[in-house]
């Protein structure tokens, strides 16, 4: 399995391989070998060298995954390499305009840009409020608001177009 993972904004390339007894971790051409145990929901513990951690994973904000070591807290994002919405992410194909839209009906809660602002890859660009949840809508890549085709309080439907990014 091959993954793209963003720690505090350093991309990382994450393949793990099942081992006899243990994961086969190569990240970043380094290669070290993990033991791994879910401990309790969202709390994993990990062999790593010989030393252990104990890593705990937190969502404060919907889309937003943090993960806790000790005392440091870093913002972290696992994409599967081979998914689309990865490539889409990563800015794999993304020449022209962009456009950001409805991933299902809902009400505008807030607009986080204006047209001719300079966005990057993942910013957050508009929250959607779906059945009680909101959704942060992100960049998917680094770019300028062309346009913005809705306001806050508006209702969409799935599919409508709500920010071009070119």
């Amino acid at each position: 399995m091959t993954y793209d993972i963003v720690v505090d904004g350093q991309n990382h390339r994450v393949e793990l391989t099942r081992g006899e007894r243990n994961w086969l971790c190569k990240m970043d051409d380094q290669l070290f070998e993990v033991d791994a145990a879910l401990t309790a929901r969202d709390v994993m513990s990990l062999l790593l060298g010989g030393d252990a951690f104990e890593v705990k994973r937190e969502r404060p904000l919907a889309g937003d995954v943090h993960m806790v070591i000790g005392s440091e807290c870093y913002a972290v994002q696992v994409q599967d390499a081979r998914s689309l919405h990865t490539r889409r992410a990563r800015g794999v194909g993304d020449a022209g305009s962009q456009r950001i839209t409805a991933p299902m009906p809902g009400k505008i809660v807030r607009v986080l840009v204006a047209e001719t602002d300079r966005v990057k890859a993942g910013q957050g660009i508009i929250v959607v409020e779906a059945m009680k949840m909101q959704n942060e809508l992100r960049s998917p890549k680094d770019g300028r608001v062309q346009r913005v085709l809705t306001s806050e309080g508006s209702t969409v439907n799935a599919g409508d177009t709500l920010v071009v990014i070119e």
